[in-house]
């Protein structure tokens, strides 16, 4: 298992979309903190920037890399492999090529510009972001062998928790104003990854004005170390879920 994910991890690495990737993130860290002269300004700009890019790319280069593998992966079904340990390697090695370009074009200019806790929260964000969107994405590869559909169906996701969601979610409380709605709000942000993750990184500021409606409600009812640490649990269980359902699927399909 080890073996094919180091093949899958470096044949990934020397990709020119991972390249470009990690030199986008790069310039626009640098950019954005030559530009803003205060940490956590900058920090907050590049927040809402990574939920939005993270995610997609994730989303998309997983989906490919899935279809364009085919191949592979049937050879490697044709050997005394377990089909879970193909699987899991090949989604380790996506997650760990993507998390540490990640790691390298945010979290270098981060540690220059000494952006301190915040943006360790925001670097542990951007990677359980990269891993729950990969597990997206292979569920999604999972489930139809087109390719058009595979990539449309992650497209659909993603636009789905990054710009729909939020929607829905302000048009339910704006309905229900007049009810106590604590408990139906941190129901309905669990069920969204990036609302974690940007709970995860604004709960360690004291910004609850720029967090959005669903954030300022969640930093109101659990603006403490416990409410960071319930947001990390279920960021997990959104790395966990979507992986081994795909994973218990690809064990049972026909090649």
């Amino acid at each position: 298992m080890s073996k094919i994910i180091k093949y899958v991890f470096y044949d990934i690495v020397r990709s020119k979309i991972v390249l470009a990737y990690t030199a986008f993130l790069l310039l626009l860290t640098l950019g954005l903190f030559g530009l803003g002269g205060n940490a956590d300004k900058a920090v907050l700009s590049l927040l809402n920037l990574v939920l939005l890019t993270v995610p997609l790319i994730s989303i998309v280069f997983a989906t490919t890399h899935f279809y364009n593998s085919y191949e592979f992966m049937e050879l490697l079904v044709a050997q005394p492999i377990a089909r879970k340990k193909i699987f899991m390697s090949q989604y380790l090695g996506v997650a760990c090529s993507l998390s540490g370009a990640f790691l390298l074009g945010i979290g270098v200019p981060l540690l220059l510009f000494g952006a301190g806790g915040t943006g360790l929260y925001l670097l542990a964000t951007g990677v359980l972001i990269t891993f729950i969107f990969v597990g997206m994405a292979f569920l999604a590869c999972v489930l139809t062998r087109d390719k058009a559909k595979g990539i449309g169906v992650a497209l659909l996701l993603w636009f789905y928790f990054a710009l729909i969601y939020d929607g829905m979610v302000l048009f339910f409380l704006y309905s229900f104003s007049d009810y106590p709605l604590e408990t139906p709000t941190l129901v309905l942000t669990a069920l969204n990854p990036i609302d974690l993750g940007r709970i995860m990184v604004l709960l360690n500021l004291d910004i609850s004005a720029l967090m959005g409606y669903t954030g300022a409600m969640y930093k109101s009812i659990l603006g403490s170390l416990w409410g960071i640490a319930l947001a990390f649990g279920l960021m997990l269980l959104w790395v966990v879920v979507p992986v081994l359902s795909s994973s218990r699927l690809f064990s049972k399909r026909d090649m």
